[in-house]
């Protein structure tokens, strides 16, 4: 055998592996009855298997924002990773849609709603629609998600009109086999599985047969004196109902098209005229179940760009929500079981929400706000999933290149602080839970007074994702046609900038203020890149443990109310409070609030001790930074700026071994260079401004 052969083997062995077991097979009424007596969940309706499959593929929940985290969407375990979500409001999104569903799996009222996703363009809704669709699918292969549907064999051999082609008819909505029963006898089954059931919900079902159907059973129980059992016996059998987006079976997709072009009969179907000539226009065998509604039943309809239908043809949301049923042009109702979701964005949104004959189609939907992320650490692991599943040249992206792209995104999209004392800026590091120079801030209260002030919702606004990411691309190509093997974010501020004014999402009423962001951004990346710097050319951990051991025994000394030994004399001092304010000036501490970080790290020691754990100022990031930044003050004054922007002035072995040390952080050679070029510029500007 060929290894061609072997690896097509292997191929179709994997594949028969991923197929459910019983999905050829088919089995009767009976089968299915027993089924359901020992898995009552395989007759669950739409929103409730829908609730299952979030739970299905793991969740967390975080205590701190109140939020549970579904891992198909923060892990994506089918993919590897691949389509993960990050940032907190997108997850506070994701977590009330599961719980509008789930409240109407418990029939608490949202099962007769549209969850409408509301939210700028890029901002993540139709990625986690795609999402749920993809998971919906695999779940209805497993076992845990399974269902199962019917179809009518043997017709002709009772039903005398009945065209060849007809003999053997799937259940046009791929309704659940209970609806075969009458409801008085459906009712009984209910009753026994809802007392074996394990859930939060119970199994309800009191659908009618689909019109085509109701005339099958009409007929089939008129010629067996209404034996019931005979029909079920001889004309029905059980197949078992994969979800499949590409065969329109549980999952539709519906968009928008050319307003001159809309027809209802998208929506809920049309006369199958093929049929016409030998049922008649009247007869329910004519009619074609194609439409988005019938395709969707059992699972989930998807509505892209909803609102920017025409209002007239909105309407059949107004049945399909509320009643559930959908109204084909000459034809009965229809019953119908399906999660619906829409998706929108910003100016659709606002013009229905003001339109007066718009009043029972918003009554009908219940809004899910998905805004921008908020949170620039997370907006950059964002970019970083877009270049993880990219072909990403030979490249090594800087440290502080997407997450000061991802700041410059998150200024565009929150509101100014009304708070004097706090900045723009330090509002997103607050968002991003940093604990510098925010960290008195109430972040709660931060995100009150935003909603308050926002339109719709603070995120609701401000630069897509995709023109940052769109750039970063750009910067990227622009780098390596310049023989650049590294991405800095220099490089990715000056493509944001120069491009801004292109791109065509962005109103000309903010080029101003978003070149006000772009600097303020550059600032924050300045400061980082001395620090980085300041890290490479005065870190010494020696001398940083003994500074943080002698601030933590002029800092017992305070508090106890005691003296401290002088390290030169050996004579009883008082605790020496210049020094112990140069090390809390370096964390912006006022003069107020001293006495609550001596506190707090000096709780901290005692913590630790108690726990047989020594002394590292290492271990405690807000008091490391302090010690940090005071030995690079001290240090700073014995270093030649000048030469760091001039290679000539400056000893090779000297310069390799800072570049070194930031090749330790992260840096490659020639990004190290830069940062190095580029921070011992500022510097030395700021030494000579001094």
């Amino acid at each position: 055998m060929s290894k061609n052969n072997e690896t097509l083997e292997a191929l179709s062995k994997e594949y028969r592996d991923t197929i459910p077991a019983d999905l050829r097979k088919t089995n009767t009424f009976d089968w299915y009855l027993q089924q359901l007596y020992d898995e009552p969940k395989i007759a669950r309706n739409a929103h409730q298997r829908v609730a299952d499959m979030f739970d299905y593929y793991g969740k967390s929940y975080d205590e701190e924002a109140g939020v549970v985290e579904y891992e198909l969407a923060s892990e994506d375990p089918l993919h590897d990773g691949e389509n993960t979500f990050y940032g907190r409001v997108i997850h506070e999104a994701m977590h009330e849609f599961v719980n509008k569903v789930k409240s109407g799996a418990r029939g608490l009222g949202p099962e007769k709603r549209i969850k409408l996703l509301l939210g700028p363009v890029g901002s993540g809704k139709s990625d986690f629609d795609r999402q749920v669709r993809r998971y919906f699918e695999d779940y209805t292969s497993r076992d845990e998600g399974r269902m199962y549907t019917f179809r009518w064999t043997n017709l002709c051999d009772v039903i005398h009109d009945q065209d060849p082609a007809d003999d053997v008819v799937r259940s046009p909505m791929n309704q659940d086999p209970l609806v075969l029963l009458p409801q008085a006898q459906r009712d009984k089954v209910i009753e026994d599985i809802n007392a074996e059931l394990d859930a939060p919900y119970t199994i309800r079902n009191e659908q009618s047969l689909d019109p085509a159907s109701e005339f099958y059973m009409d007929r089939l129980l008129a010629e067996y004196d209404d034996d019931l059992q005979a029909v079920l016996e001889n004309h029905v059998e059980i197949v078992r109902f994969v979800a499949d987006e590409n065969q329109r079976r549980g999952i539709e997709t519906f968009e928008p098209k050319d307003k001159k072009n809309q027809d209802e009969t998208e929506l809920t179907g049309d006369v199958n005229y093929s049929k016409i000539a030998i049922y008649g226009e009247s007869d329910p065998r004519a009619f074609d179940y194609s439409g988005a509604f019938c395709n969707a039943n059992r699972g989930i309809f998807s509505g892209e760009e909803l609102l920017k239908l025409q209002r007239e043809f909105l309407y059949d949301f107004l049945h399909a929500s509320q009643e559930q049923t959908i109204k084909p042009k000459n034809n009965p109702r229809i019953d119908i079981d399906q999660v619906i979701v829409g998706r929108t964005n910003m100016p659709e949104y606002r013009d229905k929400k003001g339109d007066e004959k718009m009043e029972a189609f918003n009554d009908r939907t219940k809004r899910i706000d998905f805004p921008y992320v908020l949170q620039y650490e997370a907006e950059a692991n964002i970019y970083q999933k877009m270049l993880r599943n990219a072909d990403l040249p030979d490249i090594q992206v800087e440290p502080h290149t997407l997450e000061m792209a991802g700041l410059f995104g998150v200024l565009t999209r929150i509101e100014e602080p009304d708070n004097e004392s706090i900045d723009l800026v330090q509002k997103a590091k607050a968002y991003n839970g940093e604990i510098d120079e925010a960290d008195d801030v109430d972040v709660k209260k931060l995100r009150e007074e935003a909603e308050k002030m926002a339109d719709i919702g603070e995120g609701m606004d401000g630069v897509s994702p995709r023109f940052i990411g769109d750039e970063i691309a750009e910067a990227i190509m622009d780098s390596m046609h310049r023989s650049r093997d590294f991405l800095s974010p220099l490089t990715t501020f000056n493509h944001l900038e120069g491009n801004l004014e292109n791109h065509g999402s962005i109103d000309e009423e903010s080029f101003s203020k978003y070149y006000r962001f772009l600097e303020l951004v550059r600032e924050e990346y300045k400061e980082r890149a001395i620090e980085d710097v300041r890290h490479a050319l005065a870190y010494d951990m020696d001398e940083i443990q003994r500074q943080g051991e002698k601030y933590m025994d002029h800092v017992m000394a305070y508090i106890d109310d005691a003296t401290v030994e002088d390290e030169l004399t050996g004579r009883e001092q008082e605790p020496d409070e210049q020094f112990l304010r140069s090390v809390e000036e370096k964390l912006n501490l006022p003069e107020d609030r001293k006495d609550d970080f001596r506190q707090e790290v000096s709780n901290w020691v005692s913590r630790r001790a108690r726990e047989g754990d020594t002394f590292n100022p290492q271990d405690n990031d807000r008091l490391r930074r302090a010690l940090e930044r005071k030995l690079w003050e001290d240090k700073k004054h014995n270093i030649n700026f000048s030469a760091l922007v001039s290679s000539s002035e400056m000893d090779d072995e000297e310069r390799n071994q800072w570049v070194d040390a930031l090749i330790e952080q992260g840096y490659s050679e020639e990004g190290a260079k830069e940062v190095l070029e580029f921070a011992g510029a500022e510097v030395a500007k700021s030494e000579m401004e001094e």
